[in-house]
């Protein structure tokens, strides 16, 4: 058991932060909030985030695995804009080892991200620039997309480079579980941000129905087990089993990974229809 390395993987949704009186998800932010405490008593000295982009950063050019340098997020919801402190020399050395080892990832500059990495940064840490966060954006959402054999030798790399840094590192992953947002069931390259909107508005009510807890259990069943193959399945079935969404966890896997194939203990799974997601955290004892 490694006791300088924590990961935690939790589902993101904007509708978490539409639900400003929090009206539903109360397993779910109850077991979040849990999961944070831990967090905090782990102090880490960086943060390493797999997350995905919802085509925000990455529209013309889409690469399969990136790394920040520097990074911003997004203004989203009810949240201002605000700034990431990412350590540049943490992150360039790991963009130099993953492209030693064969990895020819993406190293990315001054980069706005949306609530894909704001989320889980402010949920876990309190804020955003209150810890050291390296960014590593995963390619979920615009096909073709890495394979999950792929995204978990990615994850591995990611921890043999944490290996040898002496950080205490929280590695988070997140996105899904099953989810299908109507904005990414379609192509949105093209389109204005008021034809993505009503794209959104049209689809909401189906994409309630869309959440698949049988795929959301054998995911967090695979992650109890750490089963590399049953994940790597699940991935590369992803799309037509948990919805466009589900392609998220790609981020899990790479987190899980990265924290040296440990199981990942479900603390909840609350399937929320307000928020169209299964919504789990899981996290390594």
């Amino acid at each position: 058991m490694r006791s300088d390395r924590l990961v935690v993987c939790a589902s993101h949704s904007p509708g978490k932060e539409r639900d400003v009186e929090h009206a539903f998800g109360h397993r779910f932010r109850s077991a979040l909030a849990a999961a944070a405490e831990d967090v905090q008593r782990f102090d880490p000295d960086v943060v390493i985030v797999f997350g995905g982009d919802h085509r925000r950063a990455f529209r013309h050019v889409v690469p399969a695995f990136a790394v920040a340098l520097s990074a911003s997020i997004l203004a989203e919801g009810g949240h201002p804009a605000g700034g990431l402190d990412v350590p540049s020399h943490v992150a360039r050395g790991l963009c130099e080892h993953l492209l030693a080892a064969g990895f020819d990832v993406a190293a990315c500059r001054d980069i706005g991200l949306d609530h894909a990495f704001a989320q889980p940064v402010r949920d876990l840490l309190g804020e955003l620039a209150v810890k050291p966060v390296i960014p590593v954006p995963v390619n979920c959402a615009t096909a073709p997309l890495p394979t999950g054999r792929r995204v978990a030798e990615f994850g591995a790399e990611v921890g043999r480079f944490l290996d040898s840094i002496d950080e205490r590192a929280l590695v988070i992953g997140t996105g899904g579980l099953s989810h299908s947002p109507p904005s990414l069931e379609v192509d949105t390259y093209a389109l204005t941000d008021d034809e993505r909107a009503r794209i959104i508005a049209d689809g909401m009510a189906e994409a309630r129905n869309k959440i698949r807890p049988d795929w959301d259990h054998e995911v967090l069943d695979a992650m109890l087990h750490w089963d590399v193959e049953a994940l790597i399945g699940l991935v590369d079935s992803a799309h037509a089993r948990g919805g466009a969404g589900a392609n998220e966890v790609r981020t899990w896997v790479a987190a899980g990974a990265a924290g040296g194939g440990r199981p990942l203990t479900p603390l909840v799974y609350e399937p929320v229809p307000e928020w169209i997601t299964g919504m789990a955290v899981a996290m390594s004892a």
